[in-house]
């Protein structure tokens, strides 16, 4: 397959990242990882989504120092990022409020066309004014000869999603200029596969099947509409999972299981155990967190106490 027939994937975890470990950025590397040696994706970019303090989880602290921990997190990888959108909201937002947050979000930041998993887009990706005053990005005035592609405009966005996923966006269109040629601002581009899917371990999937847990439109949405990608945890099966609930197996096919090392170290690392870890004084705790995480923990002093 082509890069501009590859599907381009932004993979969103959502979660309490109370706090967040290196277990959870292992899990956007192997999801990568394993989608790109598939030959069918190009994951452009990671999001991670931190729930709303109104989330109500015994021992759930401040958004304020999740998000900065999140942030010290992924300060040096150079394709994930951390949202603040949910934290920002007024209350507890769904998985598929977020999902489709960031779907119309990537729509009116790129001017691309994102398809669904089910229903793949036929229409052209364009990139035109919406008015005199729309912004204009991505210039180059050198005389490189090529045609400009999708692969080209994809990447890009991927470079951006530090701006796209960090601060909240102008809503206007943005304007995709030809940087080749003279041709104006209106400019058609190859079609673009775009997807948002959900990353989450598969004790996240297994929560699927608790009855009355999940209200079943979201369901059939997040893994109908979007798609997800399970990254096996704690020795879970997804396969087994997936058995014992209609909508999963109805869906199958949209649920991509990461088969890499199933006993990965960081498989069995939680936010739990890191917690545990600092309340006891628990050296094992630099396994759990990375270093600018724990620096900011005792500083803020937090999960020292039982009661977080």
């Amino acid at each position: 397959m082509t890069e501009t027939t590859k599907t381009h994937v932004i993979l969103l975890a959502c979660g309490s990242f109370n706090p967040i470990t290196k277990g959870h950025i292992q899990m956007f590397e192997r999801a990568r990882d394993y989608l790109h040696k598939t030959g069918r994706f190009i994951v452009i970019g990671g999001i991670v989504s931190p729930v709303h303090d109104s989330y109500g989880k015994t021992g759930l602290v401040s958004s304020r120092h999740r998000l900065t921990m999140c942030q010290l997190a992924v300060q040096s990888s150079d394709w994930i990022r951390v949202d603040p959108w949910e934290c920002y909201q007024d209350t507890w937002q769904t998985t598929c409020s977020v999902l489709e947050h960031h779907r119309d979000l990537m729509k009116r930041v790129t001017g691309c066309i994102l398809s669904n998993v089910n229903t793949p887009s036929i229409t052209p990706v364009i990139g035109q004014p919406q008015n005199e005053s729309s912004q204009t990005i991505y210039q180059n005035n050198n005389n490189v000869s090529n045609k400009p592609t999708a692969a080209k405009i994809l990447g890009k966005v991927g470079e951006s999603l530090s701006r796209i996923c960090c601060v909240r966006p102008p809503m206007e269109r943005f304007t995709f200029v030809d940087e080749n040629a003279n041709l104006g601002t209106v400019m058609r581009y190859e079609e673009i596969e775009l997807r948002i899917l959900l990353l989450c371990g598969s004790d996240l999937l297994e929560s699927f099947c608790i009855p009355g847990l999940w209200n079943e439109a979201d369901m059939e949405v997040i893994v109908g509409e979007f798609g997800i990608v399970v990254v096996p945890r704690d020795g879970a099966d997804p396969d087994r999972i997936m058995n014992h609930s209609s909508i999963l197996r109805k869906y199958k096919n949209n649920i991509l299981v990461v088969k890499d090392d199933l006993n990965h170290p960081m498989s069995v690392v939680s936010s739990t155990k890191s917690r545990l870890a600092l309340q006891h004084g628990d050296g094992h705790v630099v396994d759990y967190l990375c270093q600018p995480v724990i620096d900011y923990i005792l500083k803020s002093q937090l999960y020292i106490n039982a009661s977080g």
